[in-house]
């Protein structure tokens, strides 16, 4: 058995930001409403065409692969995490196989868990590779929100939330099993799917034909729903769990913890999970204040800035944890 390690980061979002004053110019919102429920300032939207889900997963990747220190084509298969593809299908897995323009015809998984959604990747990277069948995976999570929110009033309670961007991680064997990634922990509770949920155009309960005949513009299930103070209290708690999870599966404690990276769906959860485990402020890594929640892309876009900024080093204990739609989370823990 090998263990796997991050080998090369990278991240990408548009240039174009949206502040809290901005949207209240559309809805009735303001700065303050928005900061103190979620501590969000700003978020990225992409400007119409320019970017999709694709181009900025590709953009994230182009940087990770270059920090790993090897050609594209050393990479063995993608995992592409993502609730916002750019087509219902083919998935954007395949598209980043041709847009890098790669020589072989890898493999491409598509992961559809949200917010756990990177987690979720990681986990199955580091399993391609203990098992020996490929040596360099490349993982993806991005999120293209800003095209499919309720941009008004009626939809303020998630819209202000969410923005786009993209993170990559190179995935890459290593022999010394006493660092990488030592264990990833998942998890899903289905009872509870219709509390974060974009329900349309789900092909499970209404037909193609009919959705257009009806053409109803007051039919919201088109944009995303979700009851966040349900979503709350469950994070907070399964949060906590799952990294405890991690950390008891290898004889660690929250005090072995140098960096913890939170998905990043609100920052009253970050804090909340930060005071519980003891953490100080540097040992826990926030953006949402820029980025807004950007799902599956959230952890890797804040590991790569965390270790951008020299905040994460050789022998360092991080850890990452996420939790949103399904329900799913998870955990994993990394000897750097």
């Amino acid at each position: 058995m090998y263990n796997s390690r991050i080998s090369g980061l990278g991240f990408y979002v548009p240039e174009n930001v949206v502040t809290n004053d901005d949207l209240s110019k559309v809805m009735d919102t303001n700065d303050e409403w928005i900061q103190e429920r979620t501590g969000i300032k700003e978020r990225r939207h992409v400007v119409k065409g320019t970017d999709t889900t694709t181009s900025m997963g590709v953009k994230a990747a182009q940087k990770a692969i270059e920090r790993a220190g090897i050609d594209k084509d050393e990479i063995d298969f993608i995992v592409f995490a993502t609730l916002s593809p750019d087509y219902y299908f083919p998935g954007p897995g395949v598209l980043v196989q041709r847009d890098l323009g790669l020589k072989r015809t890898i493999g491409a998984l598509d992961v559809r868990n949200q917010c756990s959604g990177f987690v979720y990747g990681i986990s199955v990277a580091d399993q391609y590779i203990k098992s020996g069948m490929y040596k360099n995976v490349l993982v993806i999570g991005s999120e293209l929100h800003s095209h499919g929110l309720d941009m008004t009033t009626r939809g303020r309670g998630v819209s202000v939330i969410f923005g786009d961007g993209a993170g990559a991680a190179v995935l890459t064997r290593e022999e010394d099993t006493s660092k990488g990634i030592l264990s990833t922990h998942l998890h899903s509770e289905g009872q509870h799917a219709e509390e974060l949920s974009l329900i349309a155009p789900g092909m499970g309960k209404r037909w193609v034909n009919d959705i257009i005949e009806d053409n109803d513009p007051e039919d919201t299930s088109y944009f995303p729903h979700m009851n966040g103070q349900f979503v709350f209290k469950n994070a907070v708690v399964r949060f906590s769990e799952v990294i405890m999870e991690g950390l008891q599966k290898n004889n660690l404690g929250p005090q072995d913890i140098d960096m913890l990276i939170p998905h990043q769906a609100n920052l009253r959860i970050s804090q909340f999970i930060q005071k519980k485990f003891g953490l100080n402020d540097d040992q826990v890594f926030n953006n949402i204040m820029k980025y807004g929640n950007t799902t599956a892309a959230s952890i890797p876009i804040a590991l790569t800035e965390a270790w951008e900024a020299g905040k994460i080093k050789e022998g360092d204990l991080v850890v990452l944890a996420a939790f949103g739609s399904g329900f799913t989370w998870g955990s994993v823990i990394i000897r750097w």
